[in-house]
């Protein structure tokens, strides 16, 4: 039988037990920094000992074995997770910056972000995991979608977009990956449109946690008719609403103007006074990057350009275009 609920009725009631729940995630962190500064610890001895004294598998297979024999209530110090902590000491040890950040970090975490390849990816995913408060499961779908080297292709952006907000490419991405929806290759805009709603923890995933959802098919009365935007969102970054369209097609200029036109009903009818000009987003299947470049070039309004799949990304692939145009940018630049 459920115990009826007692009403908060008292208004020191929720105050205390805002103070347990604030002590109990505070003695959470604490004993989670502690632990991840242990493992760094053996991890640091291990690796001192076999570089100089020529420590092998048989002598921590024996470390493993005696921590096990003499305190066998201690788990988590097999000669694997031995071996993962000297890996761990030695990713990190020439890197002060980075201390800070893998001690607010679950040892899960960290073991998925100190195989990483780079030290600027490595930093790249510490920062977000911290900044978006991502679980393990969340960190991992991000690595395996590229999310990394999505981030470094910049978006399509008009010059009016990139004057208005100088940063703004961190808060959008080239290629948007919608492997959650589970649609099949063919489907509609409507299809597309009623996936994303139903998936939107996990799209607002993909965004990032400044996008705040308004509304799907949000109503505009502009004379005597009404228009509808596909998706409304608000960033609170960048204080603007961002109305996304919805194309699953490839990208063409004439729907440059259907955007262009709901962002000046947004901008007159719909944002507050401090907020910054609407953002728009035109969100497509395909497009070709020189027609979105003729298109956005004497664009005036805040918009730019994605396109979306709906399989993981070849990593490869994506790497292979991130080099390309690096190495195009390092031609430029001679």
């Amino acid at each position: 039988m459920n115990k009826p609920s007692i009403p908060d009725t008292h208004p020191v009631f929720s105050e205390v037990l805002q103070h347990i729940q604030h002590a109990r995630q505070k003695i959470f962190s604490q004993a989670n920094t502690a632990l991840i500064e242990l493992y760094w610890r053996v991890g640091q001895t291990i690796s001192h000992k076999v570089q100089s004294e020529a420590w092998g598998k048989g002598v921590v297979t024996e470390l493993a074995q005696y921590i096990a024999q003499n305190s066998p209530d201690i788990k988590g110090f097999s000669d694997k997770n031995l071996w993962r902590m000297k890996q761990f000491y030695e990713t990190y040890q020439t890197d002060e910056k980075l201390a800070t950040l893998w001690r607010e970090l679950s040892w899960s975490h960290n073991r998925l972000i100190m195989t990483l390849k780079t030290q600027e990816e490595r930093a790249f995913y510490l920062h977000l995991a911290i900044q978006e408060r991502l679980s393990v499961r969340d960190l991992e779908r991000q690595i395996d979608t590229a999310y990394f080297e999505r981030s470094m292709l910049s978006a399509k952006l008009s010059t009016p977009l990139r004057e208005l907000h100088p940063h703004i490419s961190a808060a959008f991405r080239d290629n948007y990956v919608l492997e959650f929806l589970g649609l099949p290759e063919t489907h509609s805009e409507n299809d597309l449109q009623k996936a994303l709603i139903q998936h939107m923890k996990a799209f607002i995933l993909e965004l990032g946690s400044d996008f705040i959802f308004m509304g799907e098919q949000f109503r505009l009365q502009v004379g005597n008719q009404d228009f509808y935007i596909d998706l409304l969102f608000y960033h609170r970054g960048l204080s603007a609403l961002v109305a996304f369209e919805l194309k699953i097609g490839r990208f063409s200029p004439e729907h440059m103007g259907q955007l262009n036109f709901y962002l000046e009903a947004l901008d007159r009818d719909v944002k507050k006074p401090h907020e910054n000009p609407s953002i728009g987003v035109l969100l497509c299947r395909d497009k070709d990057d020189e027609v979105v470049e003729y298109a956005l070039s004497r664009n005036l309004s805040p918009t730019l350009i994605a396109q979306y799949q709906l399989q993981l990304p070849d990593k490869k692939l994506i790497q292979a275009k991130l080099h390309e145009l690096l190495a195009q940018e390092l031609e430029g630049d001679r």
